[in-house]
This record gives C-alpha cells, structure tokens and sequence, in this order.
C-alpha cells in the first residue's frame, strides 16, 4: 500500500499523484512510491499515457531537508543513488508523459516534471532549483536534464541563483511547455488524449529513439533510428496505418495498440 502516491487510470491515462501535505515534500518513502507507481504505468497495458501531477495547490516543493538534515556523507552515498533512481523510473515511462503542475514545482520537484516528456503549468506557478542556498546542487538529475532541456547557459543561471520562476517566464525559458489559467490536470489530459489511441510502439520506439539519441553521437543516434523503425514493421499498427493511408488518405486509421 502506499502513502503518499497513487496511479488513478481513466480512459488510457494514467495520473500518478503525489499527496504529501502541506508541501509535497519527496522523502525517501515518497521517492519508493514513485518508483513503484512508475513501473506499475510501465507495465499496464491500459495505461497509454501518463501525467505526473501534485495537486492544485502544489507540485512539489522539493525534497524532504528535514530528513537530510542530519545525514553523513557516507548517508548521502547510499541514499544518492535511490535519489536518481526515482527519477530514472520516471524518465523511463515508455509512454508519453505530461507533469501538470500547480503552486511549487522546487528542487527535486521541479526535477521530478523534468522527468516528462512534456510540461504544463497553471498560471502564478513558481519554478526552480534553489539547492544552491542550502550550499549543495540539484541530485536528483536537475543538472543533466535541465542542461538538455534548456542549455548549459539557461541552466547555470537557475542552478547558480537559485531563483524562483514564475510561469511566464519559464515559458519564455523552455522550462514549460504551455500555461494555463484554469484546471492544470484537465489540460493535461487535453494535452496527453491524443496518444491515448495512437500506435503504442510506434510512440514508444519515437521516444526511446530521441531520448537515446541525445545520449550519444549522430552516427550511434541514426543507427539506433534506423533499427527502431525497422522494428515497427512487425506490429499491426504498421500495416493498419499504411493500409489506411494507401486506401482513405493520411490521419484516418484507428490502432488497436499492437
């Protein structure tokens, strides 16, 4: 049973959400659950797409200092590992994925949303890496995937600052990917329903190729695109999709997900 983080599925998607109040703060109990509610979206074949979500008043606001407080260093060598694990399940969803996010996406929380695919935030969000002013970095794979996601330049005035984001400008920043002023979860189900009945290994092999991709050099990446797409031609949706457009034109064909 879990405490604190639960997987509610509706219609394809899967809401895996955190609810710690008043904060959301990610102890290592919380961060054991998202790794369990992680590989349980992984797994079910009725989850076609998933959103990362903390609420209507908060995201996350971060990791639980509290409990860090008081750890050694050799603490924090056993405890950092299970702090990029967490966020390793959830970059792993092969599906696509949304983090909807309300109030404080901080620290740990902000690196939790940049485990998605995507990024949507309710207008008056704040987000960030302020781990800087507590003398220690982002842990939980904030430097890596920040870098990526925005650049090396965008990421070390974050990172070295410290400063709070609010939504606009982290749209402007690429930090999100849309704002909005009403239901940030009801958005991201907009957001995500397409896929919903979209050819499932042909979304999941897209992923695994550009996010594979990014880790390697152009030739590896190319070769690792050319074996994902030879791959596609051994699933129904392949020849559903081709049937299709060779009979009734492009944007018609209904996939089973197989």
């Amino acid at each position: 049973m879990s405490d604190f983080v639960t997987l509610e599925v509706e219609g394809g998607i899967g809401v895996i959400r955190i609810d710690r109040p008043k904060m959301n703060p990610l102890n290592a109990q919380v961060q054991r659950e998202l790794v369990a509610a992680a590989e349980e979206a992984t797994e079910r074949s009725d989850v076609r797409a998933v959103i990362l979500y903390g609420g209507e008043r908060v995201f996350a606001a971060g990791a639980d200092i509290k409990e860090m407080q008081t750890m050694s260093y050799t603490d924090m060598v056993d405890h950092s590992q299970a702090l990029q694990d967490f966020t390793r399940k959830l970059a792993g969803i092969p599906k696509p994925t949304v983090a909807a996010i309300a109030g404080f996406a901080l620290g740990a929380g902000y690196e939790v949303a940049l485990c998605a695919d995507f990024r949507v935030a309710k207008a008056g969000t704040k987000v960030g890496q302020p781990e800087i002013l507590l003398g220690v970095i982002p842990g939980a794979g904030g430097t890596q995937r920040l870098a990526r996601l925005v650049g090396p330049a965008k990421a070390k005035d974050l990172v070295f600052s410290g400063r709070f984001v609010d939504a606009e400008e982290a749209l402007a920043m690429g930090l999100v990917d849309r704002v909005v002023e009403g239901d940030v979860l009801e958005a991201a189900k907009e957001m995500v329903a397409p896929y919903v009945t979209g050819p499932a290994y042909a979304l999941r092999a897209a992923k695994q190729a550009i996010d594979a991709g990014l880790e390697v050099d152009l030739q590896t990446g190319l070769e690792i695109e050319r074996m994902l797409f030879a791959g596609l031609f051994a699933t129904k949706d392949r020849t559903t999709g081709m049937r299709s457009f060779v009979e009734d034109g492009p944007g018609k064909a209904t996939f089973e997900g197989a």
